[in-house]
Formats: C-alpha cells, sequence, structure tokens
C-alpha cells in the first residue's frame, strides 16, 4: 500500500494524504520521501492551483516514527555522523519543496501533528483546524531539542516569540481551539467540515490570477527573510510591477466591477 495518496476530488485542487494511519502517519522516511516527490510532481502540474495536505485516520502526523524510521537511501560507506546528517536534510527538503511550490499549500489539520507533524503543519501558508487537532513540540519530551524542521524559525514568526518559547519548552499540547486563538490557525471546523472548508478557501484562491496568487506566497515567505522593510517593500515593488505591465489583470478587475461580475483573469 503507497504511504502516499495524491487525489484531486474538488476542480484545481490536489489533495495529498499521509496514508500511514496505523501509525498515526508518522515521518519515516519511506513516507517523507514520496510526500516529496509527490509535491515536486504536482508543483509541475498547471491544472493544479492549490494543494491540500492531510493525513489518514486520526492524525495528521505524529513526527518521528521511533519504532521504524524506514530506509534512507544512498547511505553505502557512510558514517553515523554522516548518515545523520543526510537523513536530517531529506526531511528538510519535504519542508523547502512546500515552501518552494507554485502552488498554495493548505495544511488540513485531522489530528495530532507532534514534533516534525507540527512542523509539517506550520510548512503550509495556510492551516485550517479539525476541533480534535492539537499540536505539541515533542523533541523536549523526548530528551532532545524541540527545534527541528525550521520550527525555532516558524513558530514565533507565526505566534511571537515568548509564546513560541513557552509551547516548545514546555512540551505541552496545545488544542485547536487555544491554536485558533493565537494565530497558529486561520480557523477551526468541525472534522467532517474540514476538508469541504479547505475547498472553499481553495476555491477563492483559484477565482484570483495565477500570477497574483503566486506571487503573493512568494513575497509572504520572503518577507520571514527581508533585511529591512525598505529591501522588502522594493521586492514588492517590482513584483507588482511585474504583473501590473505584463498583464491585463488589473484592466479586467476595473471592467468586471463595472458590469457587476466575477473577474476572469487570463494572466
Amino acid at each position: 500500500m503507497p504511504f502516499i495518496d495524491v487525489d484531486t476530488p474538488h476542480p484545481h485542487v490536489a489533495v495529498v494524504t499521509l496514508n500511514r494511519p496505523e501509525r498515526m502517519n508518522a515521518m519515516a522516511f519511506d513516507v517523507m520521501i514520496p510526500l516529496r516527490d509527490a509535491l515536486r510532481d504536482i508543483g509541475t502540474d498547471n491544472d493544479v492551483r492549490v494543494v491540500v495536505i492531510t493525513g489518514a485516520g486520526k492524525a495528521f502526523c505524529s513526527g518521528a516514527d521511533l519504532e521504524d524510521p524506514g530506509t534512507i537511501p544512498h547511505i553505502d560507506g557512510l558514517t553515523l555522523p554522516t548518515m545523520a546528517l543526510r537523513s536530517m536534510e531529506l526531511l528538510d527538503d519535504v519542508i523547502t519543496t512546500i515552501r518552494r511550490l507554485h502552488q498554495p499549500v493548505i495544511a488540513a489539520v485531522n489530528g495530532p501533528a507532534i514534533g516534525g507533524g507540527f512542523c509539517l503543519a506550520l510548512s503550509a501558508d495556510i492551516r485550517i483546524a479539525a476541533d480534535e487537532a492539537y499540536f505539541r513540540a515533542a523533541g523536549i519530551n523526548n530528551g532532545l531539542t524541540a527545534a527541528e524542521l525550521g520550527l525555532s524559525f516558524l513558530l514565533p514568526r507565526a505566534i511571537g516569540q515568548s509564546r513560541a518559547s513557552e509551547i516548545m519548552l514546555t512540551g505541552r499540547d496545545v488544542t485547536a481551539h487555544e491554536a485558533d486563538r493565537i494565530g497558529l490557525v486561520s480557523k477551526v471546523v468541525p472534522g467532517d467540515d474540514l476538508l469541504p472548508s479547505c475547498f472553499e478557501v481553495a476555491d477563492r484562491i483559484i477565482g484570483w490570477s495565477r500570477a497574483g496568487a503566486e506571487l503573493t506566497k512568494r513575497q509572504l515567505w520572503n518577507s520571514l527573510d527581508a533585511g529591512s522593510l525598505q529591501s522588502h517593500m522594493d521586492a514588492e515593488g517590482t513584483a507588482q510591477l511585474f504583473v501590473r505591465i505584463t498583464t491585463q489583470n488589473f484592466q479586467e478587475a476595473v471592467l468586471a466591477r463595472r458590469e457587476g461580475r466575477p473577474p476572469e483573469f487570463r494572466d
């Protein structure tokens, strides 16, 4: 049975499901490498405008699989330290692949998002949680560091330094409703409404121009690395001028409002 399912149950939306429910969709290499490769393939599928990542069964992703980590490829002849470095690079690839995708990514957090699963959810552009979901920075609970796969970079930027420090240093669970209150997720819905809610958000994104959505995603991520407000505004201005000058999108938006109809952006 494949550990990653890719389906298109909604127009222009690819749903990528971690399909190892008996292990709470833990991050074995046999799951994460196919996930990375599936996302790379989706990135070149021009019919897909939005990607949704979720988990099969009752969990989103429970982080590292401590019992069955799977097979690390291309390690023949390597010593343990180098094998460890290569393994972390493979997991890092998943996070950076999501960031680099042309399409906006929605994490449909259907259940526990623990350790690396918490990082996976944070790497998405938008997070929508089922009411039974929760988040845990579990490394600290296992005698390790809670900082992994970009968590110590992304979480403070999402919810603030103090809250992030408290969550990561205590290893406590953050319920879906607390996550909503502190801005970790955009909304919480009943479990049966999770994918329909994601599709509703996706439809709004799809209704705008492809170039506009892709460049907005890029600028939002670039803002995390920006060295100054001025340098980021310069980058934003270049992106805005690019779409304004190379498309008729702005003219179409004005005309559509005048005629009382939805715009048809052809980029």
